[in-house]
């Protein structure tokens, strides 16, 4: 399903720094253990970003081009391509993976189309949320789905699924002692070829907000990330948000510090040429 066969497992274990089992030949088991390492490292290790769209270029989802950019060109990628990428590597480890479609709620009240990949993994008949895609609020690690109102921590971060009408998942996160809905999902699977469809509307669709926008996000431990434009926030768990302004001249250095993210000689001048642009 998710083309885990075409996957150079040993680079991606590498890239997501646990190249120790890579490097010492250990088995990876599709177990829990192995579930919340692999999670755990990808998303501290991949930041998001769909520079590619703000650059005029398609994004492609098959594994190859994922592993290319995001693996070897140590680049990051949004919902589409680091979930696509995940559930290759957990499909190639032996995990039973499938994927969701979800409705972002972090807009108010404002009914969105369903625009954001996650996916679910089942360990032992137990079914997971596993999500390295949804930017700075998303969670770090798995999230149980059979557990519903239960809350979860993931370090100084809070999470819970709670079930609404028609068996609807939302997952939610707790700042500020306040519970913020980030996004609700039905119990439809998705496929590697319904996201094909859904990543066409985010990355060339005038209304997508990720059309004609910087937007870099990292879910840190402590502190959450967020460059949107030219708007850098740093997100605490309390609900405190620090926020400051990122020019032209500034921004090579903020992606780098805030996201590990180094872009090819290229793309560096193209981006700050467009973010001058705009001043």
């Amino acid at each position: 399903m998710w083309s885990g066969d075409e996957l150079d497992l040993d680079a991606y274990l590498a890239r997501i720094g646990l190249q120790e089992n890579a490097r010492e030949g250990r088995e990876l088991r599709p177990d829990l253990a192995t579930l919340y390492a692999v999670h755990r490292a990808h998303t501290a290790a991949i930041p998001f970003e769909s520079l590619d769209v703000l650059l005029g270029r398609p994004v492609a989802l098959d594994v190859k081009s994922i592993e290319d950019k995001l693996v070897h060109a140590g680049r990051g990628g949004y919902c589409y391509e680091q979930n696509s990428l995940l559930a290759a590597a957990l499909e190639r480890i032996g995990f039973e993976v499938s994927g969701r479609g979800a409705r972002n709620r972090t807009r108010g009240d404002s009914l969105l189309a369903v625009t954001h990949a996650v996916l679910v993994v089942t360990v032992d008949g137990e079914p997971w949320l596993c999500d390295a895609g949804f930017g700075h609020q998303g969670p770090r690690e798995p999230v149980p789905l059979g557990r519903p109102g239960v809350a979860v921590e993931q370090g100084e971060w809070t999470y819970r699924v709670r079930e609404e009408e028609d068996g609807v998942l939302v997952l939610c996160l707790l700042r500020g002692g306040t519970w913020r809905d980030l996004y609700a999902f039905s119990p439809q699977r998705y496929h590697p070829v319904d996201y094909v469809l859904l990543n066409h509307y985010s990355s060339t669709h005038p209304h997508s907000s990720f059309v004609g926008r910087l937007v870099v996000h990292h879910p840190g431990g402590s502190v959450r990330r967020a460059l949107v434009g030219r708007e850098l926030t740093l997100l605490h768990p309390d609900g405190r948000a620090e926020r400051r302004t990122v020019g032209a001249d500034d921004l090579l250095a903020v992606l780098d510090r805030e996201f590990g993210l180094r872009l090819a000689e290229r793309d560096a001048a193209e981006l700050v040429r467009i973010h001058r642009a705009g001043d």
